[in-house]
């Protein structure tokens, strides 16, 4: 009887299609990682959701309270300065560290002497540890031995005091988190070596000149992986503002670099309010959310929603 039930379920194996059949093996492959992420993420995802309704202060047992944590953190100024500053970051880095990667693949794409190397330099930046790369940027913009003001007074120019300043020390970690492109300069430059070279050769016979390529080719063809940078770019920077902030300034001079992921940590680390900030991230999250939502609209009336 088993070796009946066996020979059946082989034979009706047989009956799905070529594609079915291996977008079940995509399917089997994917399943480590979609079990390791509805654990890792999805479901402490739902637990903060949850507890962003209740007063929680990881001492006593959780008590629903509806919607007065999100009442409370409307009221207070230092959300508000924390959004507007995320917002300021997020419109800023995330923009510049897609230009940067952009200049950078075109220029290294070629193959030609030293590109690998010079490749690889761009790429260290992004596999240094979060807190070393902090800690190296913090050197840096040191106000009285560090390099850049070095330089600065060497040619003459003004030495702005970067992180204790409260003008200057948002557009520092924007400076920061803007060159850090190696990974969208080695995706932008995988998909520029994936374009046809007759593409270009066929506009050059039409006496299409470098700019009138680059403007009718080469961009239309990347604009799908320049939008799908944009998106990463905000979504992990809404995240990966956290260390710099935590090791370089702490949230001031003030609230001047007071960001959300560092509010968040504050309000349920530092003051055990962790309904309030369970709010915050909920509606960070929903945030992030609308505007992935906004960008793939847009990327969709622009033709390229089906490589998104």
């Amino acid at each position: 009887m088993n070796l009946h039930h066996v020979r059946g379920a082989t034979a009706s194996s047989h009956h799905f299609s070529p594609q079915a059949r291996h977008q079940l093996k995509l399917w089997l492959l994917l399943t480590p990682f979609l079990a390791g992420a509805s654990l890792l993420i999805g479901l402490p995802a739902l637990i903060t959701f949850a507890l962003a309704f209740t007063r929680y202060d990881a001492i006593s047992p959780p008590l629903w309270n509806g919607l007065q944590n999100f009442a409370t953190i409307f009221q207070r100024d230092v959300f508000w300065i924390a959004v507007r500053n995320s917002l300021l970051f997020a419109a800023t880095a995330a923009p510049l560290q897609v230009l940067g990667a952009t200049l950078l693949a075109l220029l290294l794409h070629p193959p030609r002497r030293g590109a690998k190397l010079y490749r690889s330099a761009v790429y260290l930046s992004s596999v240094l540890p979060d807190v070393a790369y902090a800690l190296i940027w913090l050197w840096l913009f040191n106000p009285l031995y560090g390099p850049i003001n070095l330089l600065l007074a060497r040619v003459g120019l003004p030495q702005p005091a970067w992180l204790v300043d409260p003008a200057t020390a948002l557009p520092s970690l924007v400076i920061m988190a803007a060159l850090r492109v190696g990974e969208g300069m080695l995706l932008l430059i995988a998909a520029r070596q994936a374009i046809p070279p007759t593409y270009f050769q066929a506009a050059m016979l039409d006496g299409a000149g470098r700019g009138q390529s680059f403007r009718y080719l080469t961009l239309p063809l990347l604009t799908p992986w320049l939008l799908l940078l944009l998106v990463r770019d905000v979504v992990l920077g809404a995240h990966s503002a956290f260390t710099p902030v935590y090791i370089m300034t702490g949230g001031g001079p003030g609230y001047a670099t007071t960001l959300l992921p560092f509010l968040i940590y504050e309000e349920a680390f530092g003051h055990l309010r962790i309904g309030q900030a369970a709010a915050m991230m909920t509606l960070m999250f929903a945030a992030i959310g609308l505007l992935v939502w906004v960008i793939y609209r847009w990327a969709s009336r622009l033709g390229y929603e089906d490589e998104l």
